[in-house]
């Protein structure tokens, strides 16, 4: 089994809403901000070659689905979809890949299931041999969000991964399509039903953690449903994965794709041993 962090598509998005309620005094010092007060994040996605025989894609970033004026509006860095890029470095193409993993489905971790933005052309769905797993809760919310969350979905995207035929929604700690091999667990601070995939000693954090700066307790994000419950659930999975000495795998982290958690003597979380990507 090999495991490659792959880039995707890069943004630009506001500090402050990327830190929530800490002050730009604080969060300016872990990432310096532009003119815009934005700060870069990256989209990385986690390959896995040969689990199983089959080669497996934890998230697709955002993708270049965007009209040009919303990627703008998003601060989307690419024109092109640097995802299929990323995979053609590794030897593989969107046919390749035999299951999409997907924490949820906002934009920035979903959009790069679509292929990207053609004038007159409509969505579509890439990854063809792929089996699509979403955890069942955050898929019901997909299909009917809140007001506070909707500009966060791709309306088309929920219709086309239903008619491929190929979808699994995943309920509990196991999927059909990958057996024991990955181990999901779940939360609801950041949007409900996130899905958080742990396979081979790295767990995939998502939005439950984006990245190092958010390792410490307090600091969430300004797009957190219920920062408090997230939290709790952070708190939890961080002396989870403390205790059994699983890494973390960032995938908003400009400069950090996998570290290891710590805990100092004042009990505060912090992050070590970074490796700004993995090559197999």
């Amino acid at each position: 089994m090999q495991m490659w962090s792959l880039t995707g598509n890069s943004q630009q998005l506001d500090g402050g809403a990327m830190f929530g309620n800490a002050p730009k005094a604080l969060w300016s010092r872990w990432i310096q901000p532009d003119a815009e007060n934005r700060i870069p994040l990256a989209c990385r996605c986690l390959l896995v070659k040969d689990l199983d025989g089959r080669n497996v894609l934890f998230e697709t970033g955002i993708g270049a689905f965007f009209e040009p004026a919303l990627r703008e509006r998003y601060g989307v860095v690419e024109d092109r979809h640097v995802l299929l890029d990323s995979l053609a470095e590794v030897g593989l193409t969107h046919e390749d890949i035999d299951a999409v993993v997907l924490s949820h489905l906002h934009f920035d971790h979903a959009g790069g299931l679509l292929a990207a933005w053609e004038e007159g052309q409509p969505p579509r769905l890439l990854f063809p041999n792929a089996t699509f797993l979403v955890g069942g809760e955050h898929w019901r919310r997909a299909l009917k969000p809140h007001p506070r969350d909707r500009a966060s979905f791709i309306p088309e995207l929920q219709p086309l991964l239903e008619a491929s035929g190929r979808l699994e929604l995943v309920e509990g700690e196991h999927s059909h399509a990958l057996g024991s091999s990955v181990r999901f667990s779940y939360s609801d601070g950041h949007t409900p039903g996130l899905m958080l995939a742990e396979v081979g000693g790295v767990v995939f954090c998502a939005d439950l953690i984006p990245g190092r700066f958010w390792v410490h307790l307090p600091i969430t994000m300004g797009y957190d449903r219920f920062p408090e419950k997230l939290i709790e659930e952070k708190r939890a999975f961080l002396e989870d994965k403390l205790a059994r000495g699983v890494q973390l795998f960032f995938t908003h982290d400009h400069g950090c794709a996998v570290a290891r958690v710590v805990r100092d003597e004042r009990g505060r979380f912090g992050s070590t041993d970074e490796l700004t990507e993995l090559r197999g």
